[in-house]
């Protein structure tokens, strides 16, 4: 499965690519994210509890960071492990387009599941992928724009 999209972010390139790196600002944005923890400068590790159609699952998982065309793009990798509901893994490249005051945000996303997740059918899983990115870019633009506070972990 991909998804691809583009949404406006209201701050310079530099500052959402610095924000895209901001655990804080991560853990607000990803649904369901009960931790994320930075390993090094490209490992996080997280745990994340999600609701694909009838199956809640609670993932822990890696995801490795490649900055090497920082700060007009960079790509993701990560994989995570549901128990007995199954696996989730995949990556996304991210591309950042300076447009005046504002930032260009496009990506292209890729998963795959296995286990129970995945019995229950590509267009769920898609739609479902569909709607957490969507969540995921509105919390981002949102905290970005400063119409939401980030609230810092104490």
């Amino acid at each position: 499965m991909e998804l691809a999209d583009e949404i406006t972010i209201p701050a310079s390139r530099a500052k959402v690519y610095e924000a895209l790196n901001d655990v804080d600002i991560l853990k607000a944005c990803i649904p369901g994210c009960e931790e994320l923890e930075k390993e090094s400068d490209t490992e996080l590790v997280a745990k994340v509890t999600l609701k694909v159609g009838p199956v809640k699952a609670r993932f822990s998982g890696r995801v490795t960071l490649d900055p090497g065309r920082a700060p007009d793009a960079f790509s993701l990798a990560g994989e995570g492990d549901g128990g007995v509901a199954g696996f989730a893994k995949g990556g996304a490249d991210v591309e950042l387009v300076e447009d005046g005051d504002t930032t260009i945000l496009r990506y292209t996303a890729r998963a795959e599941t296995g286990g129970k997740i995945a019995q229950l059918g590509g267009r769920l899983i898609t739609s479902t992928a569909k709607k957490l990115s969507k969540m995921f870019f509105e919390k981002f633009e949102k905290i970005m724009s400063g119409e939401v506070e980030l609230e810092k972990a104490s």
